[in-house]
C-alpha cells in the first residue's frame, strides 16, 4: 500500500492519541492558607526559563481577591549566576477543592497548575499537568532524603511522566 494513502490513517490515529491524555488525579483538598509560603524546587521537568536555574524557590501569597500572588525566583546557570525573578497569578478553580490551579505569565495566558502529591504536613508537595511536560517536586526545606525522592519519582512515573526528563535543582542554604 503506497505511503500516501496511509497519511490520513496515521494523522487521524497521532491526533486522536494525543488529544486523549488521561485525566491527571488531584490531591482531593488542599488548605489554601497552609499552602502559601516558601517552597523550594527539589526537582522538575523544566520549562524552558528554568533548564539551568539553581536556588529555585517558589513562594506564594494569598491576596485578598482570591488570587495566589507567586514570586518564582531562581541562579540561571549556577550558584552565583544572575538572580531572575517571575511573578505570576495563580487562580484556584473553584471546584477543585483548592488541588487545580491556572497561573498566567502572560496575559490572557493560563496554565494549568494541579497538586497531585501533598503530606499531611504540607512539607512536601508535587505540582503536575495533564499534557505530563512539566512536573515539579517541592518542598519547605532545600532539600529532602533519598528515601522520600525515590518513591515520589516513582509515583510521577506511575503517572505518566517520562521520568528521564526530571532534573534535580541544585540547591544552596541561603537566607532567601
Amino acid at each position: 500500500m503506497c505511503v500516501y494513502r496511509l497519511m490520513p490513517v496515521l494523522t487521524f490515529l497521532s491526533a486522536a492519541m494525543c488529544a486523549s491524555a488521561p485525566e491527571m488525579k488531584t490531591v482531593s483538598a488542599v488548605d489554601i492558607p497552609r499552602f502559601m509560603g516558601k517552597w523550594y524546587v527539589i526537582a522538575c521537568i523544566p520549562t524552558f526559563i528554568e533548564e539551568d536555574a539553581y536556588n529555585a524557590v517558589e513562594s506564594y501569597e494569598l491576596a485578598p481577591d482570591g488570587t495566589i500572588r507567586t514570586t518564582f525566583t531562581f541562579n540561571d546557570g549556577g550558584f552565583d549566576g544572575p538572580l531572575k525573578k517571575y511573578t505570576p497569578t495563580g487562580f484556584v478553580r473553584e471546584s477543585s477543592s483548592g488541588a487545580a490551579w491556572d497561573m498566567q505569565f502572560i496575559r490572557p495566558f493560563r496554565s494549568e497548575y494541579l497538586v497531585i502529591h501533598l503530606e499531611s504536613d504540607y512539607s512536601i508537595t508535587v505540582i503536575g499537568r495533564t499534557k505530563r511536560d512539566y512536573v515539579w517536586i517541592m518542598a519547605r526545606e532545600p532539600s529532602i532524603p533519598e528515601t522520600v525522592y525515590q518513591p515520589l519519582l516513582a509515583m510521577i512515573e506511575s503517572r505518566g511522566y517520562d521520568i528521564g526528563r526530571v532534573r534535580r535543582v541544585p540547591q544552596q542554604l541561603q537566607g532567601r
